[in-house]
């Protein structure tokens, strides 16, 4: 730590300032070394010599109750310094400290690597103190933010999308050689990492850079504190929802809400040190290639099998695409997120939790690095953020690509990609209904397999001719029209024609697509079901009987994205796209 994070100048290490008492057989904190006799050369600072003499007690010593009074002595055998006086106030206390304590037994390299260990994370852990403080504002101070427009809570209930912006900005230290030295930054990498609702799991989804899209329009707080509109664009490449005609982190958020259809939570953007000074801060990321490369681009130059990079290496295996796959910017994704993979693994491994050093460069890192979002702009936010999402389990995070197809327009010289809907629907629909790309427990498995079984008896029997389905649709999934969007596609597209608009549903917004009906409709809710993709707890059957003419009640939820969309996500990710399990150790670029 330096004197900024220690809160005090000098060459102290935060261990010597953890004093072992064998009275308690516990360590006291002591935030000054008056009692200790100075290292050669050195002398006090004015700050030191007229501070006061907190002694914080580490975990396992002594604690006074609620409004006691301490008793002579401390109450547990041992004096509490007061203020420190001139010399003889401190030759009295050395004399008493000298007279109750026995003579410190030698330590053996294991036990002081274990005292330095616990003392460094109690000194920054230890609320009163003024190098916790100092520690704290440093890392605070490190953090820029952004206003979007949008200020969630840091931990909110129920899903939360995190997402990632990696910029190709060029500014800092040794990063203008990279390319186009004038760039803006434009979202070159970007990551929308899914948390689901229990914790269980997360999916971390890519999204192509060159992929063709619409911009929305997208206010932008400015200097001065007015918002400027900045008009939307229309069949662009997604990278310029950031930099381009000015375009804040706020635009690339709400084009990725219009793309995927799930709500952004927070956003961190980062741009070319982040790798570089995450990479080292963890000790290095470890990582694989399945051949030689030699990218005079990225300046990556590794030999076939496993190596261990950080900081300008890092930076390059994660910027080369040349040299593996197809040469594009999809390769180039593989390759981020077995990094990022590696990354997540070395963060939460022993080795970087354990280790304060790795744990103060990291958090330093990381604040250094990022741009945040107002809802998580101090470090007591971000700190609450991570604690909540930390809860997944590794081997239940995935990343996967979000499915694309060569754009037609773009001839033989492939440049860009278009969405591949017919991939990537059922791929959001899961993400926005929180099934799990990885298996994540019996449990849960065995309830996905009770309900499986209860749609199908649900769904099993006669369906009704589509002239023969009489629905009346009521609107609860707070999108405006979408009950007459509906029976318009009812009606004209599936021969529904008996089907009427409910207008809004009471109570105003659903979570979930409800389909209501009596035993003798069952066959016209089976239909139905099968045309819109409807789950089985979507139907709900009553006990009596309906009128001949009587409609069945189709209330929309939240869940509904359209017509000809699925309500009910699939159980599993559709087959051919990109994917890469976070705990696998054996993936390898080709």
């Amino acid at each position: 730590m330096d004197a900024q994070g220690r809160g005090r100048a000098g060459d102290i290490d935060p261990a010597d300032q953890w004093v072992f008492d064998p009275d308690t057989g516990s360590y006291e904190l002591r935030l000054d070394h008056a009692e200790e006799p100075s290292a050669p050369g050195t002398t006090p600072t004015a700050a030191s010599a007229s501070a006061p003499r907190p002694t914080v007690r580490a975990q396992g010593s002594a604690k006074l109750k609620p409004g006691a009074k301490p008793k002579p002595g401390g109450g547990d055998g041992r004096t509490v310094p007061g203020p420190r006086g001139g010399n003889g106030r401190r030759s009295a206390v050395k004399a008493a400290a000298a007279g109750r304590r026995k003579p410190k037994p030698k330590k053996t390299a294991k036990k002081k690597v274990l005292i330095w260990t616990g003392g460094t994370l109690a000194f920054v852990l230890v609320g009163g103190s003024i190098g916790a403080y100092l520690l704290y504002q440093h890392l605070n101070n490190n953090i820029d933010k952004v206003d979007v427009g949008v200020d969630n809570a840091a931990v909110t209930k129920g899903p939360v999308n995190i997402l990632v912006i990696g910029t190709d900005k060029r500014s800092g230290k040794g990063n203008t050689g990279y390319g186009d030295d004038g760039s803006v930054g434009h979202a070159d990498t970007t990551l929308l990492f899914h948390f689901s609702e229990d914790r269980t799991n997360a999916t971390a989804l890519s999204i192509p850079r060159d992929m063709i899209t619409d911009i929305p329009d997208c206010p932008t707080k400015q200097k001065d504190g007015s918002t400027k509109t900045i008009p939307g664009s229309k069949n662009v490449r997604f990278n310029e929802s950031l930099g381009q005609e000015d375009r804040d982190p706020g635009c690339t958020w709400r084009t990725v809400e219009a793309v995927t259809g799930l709500k952004v939570t927070h956003f961190m953007m980062a741009d070319f040190n982040a790798v570089k000074e995450l990479s080292s801060a963890v000790g290095g990321v470890d990582v694989c290639l399945a051949k030689d490369i030699n990218d005079a681009d990225s300046h990556l130059k590794l030999s076939k099998g496993h190596h261990t990079v950080e900081g300008e290496q890092a930076l390059a295996f994660v910027r080369t695409r040349h040299s593996v796959g197809f040469g594009g910017d999809l390769s180039r994704i593989q390759l981020q997120q077995q990094f990022l993979s590696s990354m997540i693994r070395k963060m939460k491994s022993g080795d970087t939790l354990t280790n304060p050093k790795k744990l103060y460069e990291l958090g330093d890192a990381a604040t250094n690095s990022l741009t945040v979002d107002t809802g998580i702009g101090s470090i007591s936010k971000l700190t609450s953020l991570g604690k909540e999402l930390s809860k997944v389990n590794i081997k239940n995070i995935t990343f996967a690509t979000l499915p694309v197809l060569d754009n037609p327009a773009d001839g033989k010289v492939k440049k860009t990609v278009i969405l591949d809907k017919g991939k990537a629907e059922p791929l959001l629909a899961m993400m926005r209904q929180d099934v799990s790309l990885t298996e994540v427990k019996e449990k849960e498995k065995a309830d996905q397999e009770k309900a499986d079984a209860q749609q199908a008896a649900l769904l099993k029997g006669a369906r009704a001719e589509p002239a023969q389905v009489r629905v009346k649709v009521l609107n609860g999934s707070g999108r405006m029209g979408a009950a007459q969007e509906t029976v318009a596609w009812m009606q004209n597209s599936q021969g529904m024609v008996r089907t009427s608009n409910g207008g809004n549903a009471s109570g105003g917004k659903k979570d979930k697509t409800l389909l209501e009906f009596a035993p003798n409709q069952a066959d016209q809710a089976r239909k139905l079901a099968d045309a819109m993709g409807l789950p089985a707890d979507a139907l709900k059957q009553s006990t009596g009987t309906a009128a001949p003419t009587a409609e069945m009640t189709l209330t929309l939820g939240a869940d509904y994205q359209g017509t000809g969309i699925p309500v009910s996500a699939p159980k599993k990710a559709p087959e051919g796209i990109q994917k890469v399990e976070a705990d696998d150790k054996n993936v390898c670029a080709k």
